[in-house]
Parts: C-alpha cells; sequence; structure tokens
C-alpha cells in the first residue's frame, strides 16, 4: 500500500529497501521511499523485486486508488 509520507510509522523492524521519484502529470516528481518489514525481508532478500504502477483497482487505502491504478509486484531470483 502506498501511504502520504509521515502517514506509516516505520521502526527497528522494517528495512528501507529503495527510494524513487516518481513522475506526476504536471512534469514534477514526487519522492517515494519502499518499505518492508525485516522478516518479510528474510524472505525475500534473495529476490530482486521489480514494483510496478499498473492500471486496475488498488486497495482500498492506498493512495493509488482512486486514480484506478493498483501496484504489482514482480520478482526473480538473484543470479
Amino acid at each position: 500500500m502506498c501511504f502520504p509520507e509521515g502517514d506509516f510509522i516505520t521502526g527497528d523492524a522494517d528495512v528501507k529497501m529503495g527510494h524513487v521519484e516518481v513522475p506526476l502529470p504536471d512534469g514534477t516528481t514526487s519522492p517515494l521511499d519502499f518499505w518492508m518489514s525485516r522478516e518479510q525481508f528474510t524472505y525475500w532478500r534473495h529476490t530482486h523485486l521489480t514494483i510496478d504502477l499498473v492500471d486496475g483497482r488498488g486497495g482500498g487505502f492506498s493512495l493509488e486508488t482512486p486514480d484506478g491504478k493498483r501496484f504489482l509486484t514482480r520478482s526473480r531470483m538473484l543470479d
């Protein structure tokens, strides 16, 4: 799910996976950090994750939902 910055509290049990600049329709960008729980990271640490924003119905409380978008995560094992 995608939350406005500051609305999702992270702590020692979370791992920051990355940071991207999301392009906006007005030509500017918006910063977006991707976090995962440390427990979940232990399971996924041997994979390459790609997160796309695609057309479709998203989660009910996520920022992308009103725009008819959803996040799609693709994974593959690291070589």
